[in-house]
């Protein structure tokens, strides 16, 4: 499975909403801000692009504290229709400062010095300490997990109904037609997460882990079908 580390580490580069909490910055009219994008620094520092000109650069850059504590906040929501949408969420926490001359025109870029990180997914919950988050890496799919489950979702449906033959006990055997509602629910190099929804309302996940790791799209579709086949037989 992958690691805590690595986990927050994905959050953290993915496109999932995220805000950045700064509460001693009392000057500030809203101490909430949503960054315009975000980056992780060689050392695991975050580095957060805002408008120059929005309340908290100001707020920053006019306060007392040069570098007040501030937490980043991540959300991750699944990319597909599913019950209980929400899959984790993740927090990082450090100094903020300001990084003169690297936005760009009208942005200014801030650094988050990590200092903890934490994550709540459908793994569990773990903290994360600033050496592991700095040295993991992101799931090689991060940027392009959203649009695998929703193609498996809408071009595949039946066949990820299949995977319900794989449970043993867990469902009624039957067609998939008569099953439960199978949907991809999060994937990484080791394997597809299904929720299976029964009713429309109860449900229950199924990990199905890929014979070896994957870390490219041609070894990603190969590892897919055999799960496909192993269903079918």
């Amino acid at each position: 499975m992958p690691s805590a580390a690595e986990r927050t580490r994905t959050l953290v580069q993915s496109t999932c909403s995220a805000v950045l909490l700064v509460p001693g910055l009392v000057a500030a009219p809203d101490h909430r801000s949503v960054p315009d994008d975000r980056s992780v620094g060689p050392r695991g520092d975050l580095f957060l692009r805002f408008p120059a000109d929005s309340p908290l650069v100001r707020a920053l850059t006019q306060g007392r504290d040069d570098e007040p504590a501030a937490v980043l906040e991540i959300t991750d929501v699944a990319p597909v229709s599913v019950p209980h949408r929400i899959r984790g969420r993740a927090r990082v926490g450090g100094r903020l400062s300001c990084v003169p001359g690297q936005a760009g025109p009208g942005r200014t870029m801030l650094r988050l010095e990590t200092a903890e990180a934490f994550v709540d997914d459908l793994w569990g919950a773990e903290e994360v300490t600033a050496d592991a988050f700095r040295d993991a890496e992101p799931d090689p799919f991060v940027a392009h997990e959203a649009e695998l489950l929703q193609h498996l979702h809408a071009a595949h449906a039946e066949r990820m109904g299949s995977l319900s033959a794989l449970l043993g006990e867990r469902t009624t055997p039957g067609c998939a037609a008569h099953g439960p509602d199978a949907v991809p629910l999060a994937l990484d190099r080791f394997g597809l997460r299904v929720r299976f929804v029964e009713g429309g309302r109860a449900c229950f996940d199924a990990r199905f882990e890929f014979p070896e790791p994957v870390r490219e799209i041609g070894q990603l579709r190969r590892a897919v079908r055999t799960l496909f086949e192993a269903a079918s037989c």
